[in-house]
């Protein structure tokens, strides 16, 4: 497992410590899952599992075909 140096000013620092310890972790823990979860290549497996779970949301067919724009609200 490889090892990295990060330089903090002092106010980060004690956010970073705040958070992780907030998440329950340890800070190398808590700034690994971060680099986990912002440079991952796929959609986590919880987020794949979503399509077709709203019963009531139309097909891609049914999108399709309606063919007119939804109204839209005054800015």
């Amino acid at each position: 497992m490889g090892q990295v140096t990060i330089y903090l000013d002092q106010e980060h620092e004690q956010r970073l410590k705040q958070a992780a310890r907030a998440a329950g972790l340890p800070v190398s823990r808590y700034v690994a899952r971060l680099v986990e979860d912002n440079t991952r290549n796929e959609w986590p497996e919880n987020v794949r599992a979503l399509p077709g779970q709203w019963a009531d949301f139309p097909s891609l067919d049914e999108l399709r075909v309606s063919g007119s724009d939804s109204a839209r609200e005054e800015l």
